[in-house]
């Protein structure tokens, strides 16, 4: 190793600072010498009639002149003495000027360019899904025609998943709705003196409306959420690209599998969950207005027509598709980051909640006249 003079820094009381040694990083790396330079930097910095000499610098290295640079505050003292071979350092330093990033230009929703942006998001999400239907209708026609050599498992493993595993919360759920609607109508029937009506409400609103509602809203959450998720890990790990490459396609081994999976498993999440509601209602009644069981059983299939209990099923098995296919949708668009696999999940769970409630919409507008 050369053998350099170590870097010093002496400043005096006449104004004076006096640099000499080597002002290099490996010199500068030392840390006795570094202490003593900082502490003089710091004293010295501060008086802007400071003359600075640095004609005694034996070696000089960008780090020791923007050491230097960053105590003048970034600009050239007035009073400095240099080296001829050590100006162009410091001219460098000049030229290059303080760092300043730019700002980027704020976006506002009502502008040209966002709702452009907005128009090709729309369009780019609605052409995805109709691919992705497409798909899958083809996929169901190959599944009819060969379905010996159908998913099966898949469609069994899904079934699991999305369907037996969520038996517990949608019984929960169902249980407890059923006794809030029937403990708070229960109180406006008894003040008109229409207690034996709350048959009617309780097995309406809940075999035709909440019911199909209620399961799938949780199942959008819990499932749904879960399939966007796969796909996404698989995405991330790439394991659909690996898939692509050994031949299996993503539509007939991941999408339609969990479609019909949802398609089966949600009309029977729908009567369980009727059932579970159904039973908390009775159980309201009867310690709010003191209605028995048996009469409640017995009332219940006249005060709601059969029509009520195949419109919830079909409810269910539309709601189990869409929940399945906007699952799908936004698990196969998501990209390979962390940050696209949580804003697709939170989208996803979204998308799929809000297309029920408009599903539920359009089925409430078709069967006006039915089951009344």
């Amino acid at each position: 190793m050369l053998n350099v003079a170590p870097p010093t820094l002496s400043y005096t009381p006449n104004d004076n600072a006096t640099a000499a040694g080597s002002w290099q990083v490996h010199a500068l790396a030392e840390p006795a010498a570094m202490e003593a330079i900082a502490a003089v930097l710091h004293t010295a910095g501060k008086t802007e009639a400071v003359h600075w000499d640095l004609s005694r610098i034996t070696a000089l290295d960008y780090i020791g002149a923007q050491l230097l640079w960053n105590a003048w505050g970034k600009k050239r003292p007035a009073q400095l003495t240099l080296a001829p071979q050590h100006e162009n350092f410091f001219r460098r330093l000049e030229q290059t000027g303080p760092l300043e990033l730019k700002k980027p230009p704020q976006k506002y929703w009502y502008s040209l360019a966002s709702l452009l942006q907005l128009k090709r998001n729309i369009l780019d999400h609605l052409l995805g899904s109709i691919s992705l239907i497409g798909q899958l209708t083809m996929d169901l026609g190959r599944f009819a025609r060969e379905p010996q050599r159908g998913p099966w498992k898949e469609i069994s493993a899904n079934i699991f998943h999305t369907g037996y595993q969520a038996l517990g919360i949608t019984a929960l759920v169902g249980f407890l709705i059923g006794v809030v609607l029937s403990y708070l109508s229960a109180q406006q029937l008894h003040q008109f003196g229409g207690d034996i009506f709350l048959v009617n409400i309780l097995g309406m609103s809940v075999i035709r409306e909440l019911g199909p509602l209620l399961a799938a809203i949780l199942v959008a959450g819990r499932s749904g959420s879960s399939i966007t998720a796969q796909l996404g890990v698989m995405r991330v790990t790439e394991e659909l690209d690996a898939m692509l490459v050994m031949g299996l396609p993503h539509g007939y081994r991941l999408v339609m599998p969990k479609v019909i999976a949802l398609a089966i498993s949600m009309p029977l999440l729908v009567v369980w969950t009727d059932a579970m509601a159904l039973i908390g209602g009775m159980v309201a009644a009867n310690l709010e207005l003191g209605l028995s069981y048996k009469y409640f059983i017995r009332e219940l299939p006249d005060a709601v027509p059969l029509a009520n209990y195949w419109i919830g099923l079909g409810k269910g098995v539309v709601f189990g598709g869409l929940i399945a296919l906007v699952a799908c949708h936004f698990g196969l668009r998501i990209e390979p980051n962390t940050e696209s696999l949580g804003e697709g999940t939170t989208i996803s769970v979204v998308s799929a909640i809000t297309i029920v409630i408009l599903a539920d919409a359009v089925f409430a507008i078709i069967f006006t006249e039915v089951g009344f």
